[in-house]
């Protein structure tokens, strides 16, 4: 007897298979794997509708509605694409809308300026650590950075070109410094070293495979630890790691240090971590930065670097060539703080305001490239700076702006010579180092 009869067929779900039915250019398969339109984006959404009651007879909000609302709200705002509407990332729209409003109202009077000015930086500093507290990717900083680029050229060239005190040179430098800058940024965003799992053999690994560990994974990573795998490897203490958590190769002080990460089922080099904001360990991680939206590790350190610097140095010569412009009898030291008449007609106001804020962002990424400086001198990561500070390892020099672990310092010729050769000799590990 055949159990044929009794089978029954499987039907295919239309979001695992859309070859059954194309999607027209404002379709598109939602969160709950079901087809949706573009012009139903605010439609059947019983929690904002509950938020708008509420905010209407002013009522308070619980905070798990106006998550699900932006949940909601962030998956279905899409735009027209073929094949299907594709998904916008909310957190892009915010600098797009907000920065030049913010800048032509600060242009009106000093005082809107002053108070326009201080509250941007805290409003960013707010939004980062919101953000950083949920260990969440976000796009904003990086849509902040690079339409505050767009937009400065496009003051520039508007307002401060045509009044004719800039000559072509000039103008062709300070774009070709723009255009190093793009460059640049976008060798910082490649890989940056991650460490992928040889067992596996689907090469792109999703943050949210690593998050989940099936029985077994934990079974394994409590025996090879010693300790409970909740625990974590961000949570260990001195103490762990002599107990048995991390494996030190015997030999010169250059051996290489491996240790197991229970996230991504892997033994990782020396000097590897797991960022927990991207979901996957990275070889050699100095952070993760939220300018470019991804970690800073081995293999793109030196273009962080670079691009940090070609940044400074055409901030720098745009504000000069502005204030010489605007400000024309005093030096640009000078002009910066006293340029009387600057708020006599708008375009010079705005040049001037546009000026103001490229010097406070330009003053917090000199900040950023000095502690890296430092840091490279002394050849420590700065996650390696924040463990020693919490754990009260390193040496502080110069009120806690130089943090020297000591472990990896070889000397200031030997450590930039180590960083000049980051990623030229990968480390492969064999496939039996992995559990």
């Amino acid at each position: 007897v055949t159990r044929k009869s009794s089978m029954k067929p499987v039907k295919k779900n239309k979001a695992e298979d859309p070859e059954l039915e194309p999607l027209c250019c404002c379709e598109y398969i939602d969160r709950n794997g079901e087809k949706n339109h573009v012009a139903a984006c605010l439609c059947d959404c019983q929690d904002l509708d509950e938020g708008c009651d509420r905010w209407i007879t002013c009522k308070s909000v619980q905070p798990e509605t106006c998550e699900r609302i932006m949940d909601t709200i962030s998956d279905r705002l899409r735009v027209p694409w073929l094949r299907g509407a594709k998904k916008v990332n909310i957190s892009i729209i915010p600098p797009l809308v907000l920065l030049p409003v913010f800048l032509r109202v600060a242009s009106w009077h000093f005082l809107l300026g002053a108070v326009v000015l201080t509250s941007l930086p805290v409003l960013a500093l707010w939004y980062y650590y919101l953000t950083h507290r949920r260990k969440e990717q976000t796009l904003f900083f990086l849509s902040l950075g690079l339409f505050s680029l767009g937009y400065m050229y496009y003051v520039f060239l508007q307002e401060v070109v045509p009044k004719g005190h800039v000559r072509p040179t000039q103008l062709a430098l300070l774009t070709c410094g723009l255009l190093l800058i793009l460059l640049a940024l976008y060798r910082a965003k490649k890989n940056p070293g991650y460490l992928r799992n040889p067992a596996s053999g689907d090469r792109s690994v999703s943050s949210s495979q690593m998050e989940c560990l099936n029985p077994k994974g934990q079974e394994k990573t409590k025996g090879f630890l010693g300790a409970e795998s909740s625990g974590g490897l961000n949570n260990r203490t001195p103490k762990d790691d002599l107990k048995g958590s991390s494996r030190t190769l015997a030999g010169s002080p250059t051996k290489v240090k491996e240790d197991w990460c229970a996230k991504c089922q892997l033994v990782r080099p020396a000097r590897a971590w797991h960022c927990r904001i991207c979901g996957i360990c990275v070889r050699r991680m100095d952070h993760h930065c939220v300018w470019i939206n991804s970690c800073v590790g081995e293999s793109n350190h030196q273009a962080f670097i670079l691009a940090l610097s070609i940044f400074l140095l055409t901030s720098v010569y745009g504000i000069a060539l502005t204030l010489d412009t605007i400000c024309r009898d005093r030096s640009v030291f000078t002009a910066l703080f006293y340029c009387p008449g600057v708020y006599a007609t708008y375009s010079s106001a705005l040049s001037f305001t546009c000026v103001w804020y490229s010097v406070i962002i330009t003053a917090g990424m000199a900040y950023i490239f000095l502690i890296q400086l430092i840091n490279i001198s002394y050849n420590v990561t700065e996650r390696e700076v924040q463990q020693a500070l919490r754990q009260k390892t390193g040496r502080r020099l110069l009120c806690g702006l130089i943090v020297d672990t000591g472990q990896y310092n070889r000397g200031f010729l030997r450590n930039w010579h180590q960083f000049s050769t980051l990623g030229a000799h990968p480390f492969h590990h064999p496939a039996e180092d992995i559990v």
